[in-house]
């Protein structure tokens, strides 16, 4: 298997949302970020599939030493081997990649974020950074533009967290934020034991507002000459906003399920944006 088909086969067995919108680019930018997509994967996966955070640690040291590696140009992973090639054409910097593997140290060190800017740093790490990346992969010409991503990216993750939040209390952490769950008479035990309350629902919701009004920011940040380079963060705001709202819908059933969208429905939010330019 080439390096080539390895990132492929990452980006596509994740059935990401991130997946839909690569289909659309030109060759090059198609290959370019779905590299950085499976390297995100890559990390991501260590801190989400590794039980032991001692090894977890080890394996994420071995990515940064890897890393700076690639960038004296000698690549081992086959992940490294397909993105580097790329670095030059869009600009992509190692401090970029240590920072996602940053992002994904701290999850091994908290499980808890007393208030919104103590998130809003991790989130900053783990998707505005890829936001960042994404839009040079994408054609930013605007420096304006690098802010639509970061806005973006933490839009994105708010998304997730808010659909993970089962999930995540299976592996005993909570990314609400302390003083907001006090703010809603949420207790932290209730969330590890996923009981659904109606103190809980008010909570999501004001989560998801913050969630909305960080999309309507961010697009309104987009300068005009980059939206049509931009279209495949256009489409996955899409596809995010749409499984936002899904969310709000069922009433914030995500402590025993896990919400999402078919990939036919996903394949034409991203085509409607391809061809409409609406999300």
């Amino acid at each position: 298997m080439t390096p080539e088909q390895y990132v492929q086969q990452k980006a596509a067995a994740s059935g990401s949302s991130f997946y839909y919108a690569f289909l659309f680019l030109p060759p090059p930018r198609r290959a370019a970020i779905t590299a950085f997509y499976a390297f995100c994967r890559e990390v991501d996966d260590v801190v989400d599939e590794v039980t032991d955070p001692g090894v977890a640690r080890t394996k994420l040291a071995w990515w940064q030493s890897e890393v700076a590696k690639a960038f004296g140009g000698q690549p081992s992973h086959p992940v490294m081997q397909a993105l580097m090639p790329h670095v030059p054409a869009f600009g992509i910097e190692q401090a970029q990649l240590l920072a996602v593997i940053r992002g994904c140290e701290m999850d091994l060190e908290q499980t808890r974020y007393l208030d919104f800017p103590a998130l809003q740093r991790y989130c900053h790490l783990v998707a505005g950074v890829v936001g960042e990346v994404a839009a040079r992969i994408f054609g930013q010409t605007q420096p304006a533009t690098t802010e639509y991503a970061r806005k973006l990216g933490l839009a994105f993750q708010l998304t997730n967290i808010i659909r993970d939040v089962g999930e995540d209390a299976m592996r005993g952490r909570i990314y609400l934020p302390v003083n907001e769950l006090q703010q809603f008479d949420v207790k932290a035990h209730e969330v590890l034991q996923r009981k659904h309350s109606d103190r809980f629902v008010a909570m999501m919701r004001f989560q998801a507002q913050r969630a909305h009004a960080l999309y309507d920011e961010a697009l309104a940040l987009l300068p005009a000459e980059d939206r049509r380079a931009q279209k495949p963060g256009l489409m996955m705001a899409s596809i995010y906003r749409t499984l936002l709202r899904e969310i709000e819908a069922d009433d914030f059933k995500v402590l025993h399920q896990r919400i999402s969208l078919t990939p036919v429905r996903k394949l034409w939010l991203a085509w409607k944006v391809q061809a409409l330019g609406r999300l």
